[in-house]
């Protein structure tokens, strides 16, 4: 069973950095992006930032300038290193994939369960 757990929420002050990670495993063919959204209490959830196989990355206006998105397509990891963080940062985090599992033989994408990430003074 194909699964992503992520790791690296927290709570930190504002101004001050976190680095999450993100691991798929399973029986997966082929991964084409992985990323990262968040869902804030009251809000949808939103895009924070994606990153292809290729290393192609896509950042939400919000994020840009102070999250970096990476991966290591070897171990089917992403990871976003947090900068400058601000009390609206606080949110639940998501890690997502678009991938084909070898089960399904189909694209489709899946979820993390989400790791909490509070920016507070």
């Amino acid at each position: 069973q194909v699964q992503l757990v992520e790791s690296g929420g927290g709570l930190v002050q504002p101004g001050g950095s976190l680095r999450l990670s993100c691991a798929a495993s399973g029986s997966i063919l082929g991964i084409n992006a992985m990323g990262w959204y968040r869902q804030a209490a009251g809000k949808q959830r939103e895009l924070v930032a994606t990153i292809t196989s290729g290393g192609s990355t896509n950042y939400a206006d919000s994020a840009k300038g102070r999250f970096t998105i990476s991966r290591d397509n070897a171990k089917n990891a992403v990871f976003l290193q947090m900068n400058s963080l601000k009390p609206e940062d606080t949110a639940v985090y998501y890690c997502t994939a678009y991938l084909q599992a070898i089960s399904t033989s189909s694209w489709r994408y899946y979820w993390g369960q989400g790791t909490q990430v509070t920016v507070s003074s």
